[in-house]
């Protein structure tokens, strides 16, 4: 995604945001097709719904009180401020799935004084988008495109009572139906492009989990939350240090970074094509610095830009 971003407008005349990774599982080399999902390493966006915040939604209850009056007492100062530590994306769910990103990190929430069971994506500021309309649009986007595979990870659940829970769940099933995938074994792409299933369900609630066979537990994050690119080579140094993870415990797990000025996610291939091997995705620094992870796709970011790699899975004994 290289380039400055100073609007959605021009960030969406990016080669990035073209349809050119729409499908990039289905041209997966067959080497990788039996390959279970946690090991491959998969493009996702770090609060994938931060796009649609809007300066006449209310902040979050769970917020800070201070903030909360400043932004009654000087709206005009503080809601600015407040949109702009909080989006992370400026492209739509659809565009990002177009551009390749296939896990999605959605926050929900239940305004306390919203309507009874409309609910919303929260980042410090509830969205406009209802979640009930933005999981219909990635359900609409997967029938035209049957052989990718999503990772929805529901999470944060501010406000939910678990009769909401369940209403969600019952949500989720409706829209999605046989594209779930029921939790069990890590799945291939072949196993699940036999069974027709293209949804992997990670949710953060272990009581909704024990109730739904459709639900999988939720997701751990590595997050390497760093600004400076010496800080983020310093921490994912110290997460390979910990050697390969033999084997995921419920989930696959996910390494989270804050992209900034200088650093940027390339392939680095060891073969005759990039779609045939099995590469490195390669952390540069202006310093020339260079960190190796596990990986089978390009990802890259701009300053500001929040990208998750899904795929390497969390160590316990690994210190964080």
């Amino acid at each position: 995604m290289g380039g400055q971003v100073s609007s959605a407008g021009s960030f969406r005349g990016l080669p990035c945001a073209s349809k050119a990774n729409a499908d990039w599982m289905s041209a997966l080399s067959s080497r990788l097709w039996d390959v279970p999902l946690h090991q491959l390493s998969i493009p996702g966006s770090h609060d994938t719904m931060t796009y649609c915040l809007n300066k006449k939604s209310p902040i979050s209850s769970q917020e800070p009180r201070l903030l909360q009056l400043l932004r009654k007492v000087l709206p005009c100062v503080t809601l600015p401020v407040v949109l702009k530590w909080s989006t992370t994306q400026v492209l739509s769910v659809t565009e990002q799935l177009d551009a390749g990103v296939r896990y999605l990190d959605l926050r929900i929430a239940h305004m306390e004084e919203g309507s009874e069971r409309n609910l919303h994506f929260v980042h410090m500021v509830y969205t406009t988008a209802l979640v009930e309309d933005t999981l219909t649009e990635i359900s609409e986007w997967l029938e035209g495109h049957p052989r990718e595979v999503v990772i929805l990870a529901c999470r944060n659940f501010e406000g939910m009572t678990e009769g909401l829970h369940e209403y969600l769940v019952g949500c989720i099933k409706n829209i999605f139906g046989d594209m779930l995938c029921p939790r069990g074994e890590v799945p291939t792409l072949r196993q699940l492009w036999s069974r027709g299933q293209q949804v992997i369900l990670s949710y953060e609630d272990e009581a909704a989990v024990s109730r739904h066979v459709e639900l999988w537990p939720g997701i751990p994050y590595w997050w390497g939350n760093k600004v400076k690119p010496q800080d983020l080579v310093h921490y994912l140094e110290r997460m390979k240090s910990c050697g390969r993870p033999g084997e995921c415990r419920l989930a696959p797990g996910h390494l989270v970074t804050r992209v900034s000025e200088g650093i940027g996610l390339a392939l680095r291939s060891s073969g005759e094509t990039e779609r045939d091997v099995l590469g490195d995705v390669t952390v540069s620094t202006t310093g020339g610095q260079d960190v190796d992870i596990r990986a089978h796709i390009i990802v890259s970011a701009t300053q500001g830009q929040d990208v998750d790699i899904f795929g390497v899975a969390v160590q316990p004994a690994c210190p964080l």
